[in-house]
């Protein structure tokens, strides 16, 4: 209908769409075939369900109560920590009954930095602490 002059007799201006749809699925199969290289997977450990859980034994010990204020201060139990002795009493800590360890639980100010939030973390993991939990501020 798009500029033609009835009868086929004049000039037809329609566009011929046909090459356009070629190079749309050209597009597509490279964009289909390339997303999947793009992604990369991680490793997650996700609790598993347990019918059974073993009765506890013994009583878990007291945890362990790290605070990282906006200045990013690290205090252990409410007495300040150098981070360079961090490690080491988390290490003591686990080291106490590795099978029962005592719940570290993190309260991090929002106004901290997101390093000191990660050297915590991978001191946490390079002592062996499996028990961490994150409180939220009101």
């Amino acid at each position: 209908m798009a500029f033609s002059s009835g009868g086929g007799k004049g000039a037809m201006a329609d566009i011929n769409v046909t090459p356009l749809i070629d190079v749309m699925l050209v597009l597509l199969i490279i964009f289909i075939v390339t997303a999947p290289i793009a992604t990369y997977p991680i490793d997650v450990n996700l609790p598993q369900r347990v019918i059974n859980p073993p009765p506890q034994l013994k009583d878990p010990p007291p945890p362990v109560d790290l605070r990282i204020n906006a200045d990013n201060t690290v205090y252990w139990n409410n007495a300040p920590v150098a981070m360079d002795d961090l490690q080491k009493m988390m290490i003591d800590a686990v080291n106490v009954d590795p099978t029962n360890q005592p719940e570290l639980r993190i309260d991090a100010n929002p106004d901290s930095e997101y390093e000191t939030m990660t050297r915590v973390m991978a001191q946490a993991k390079n002592a062996g602490m499996v028990k961490i939990n994150f409180l939220q501020q009101d």
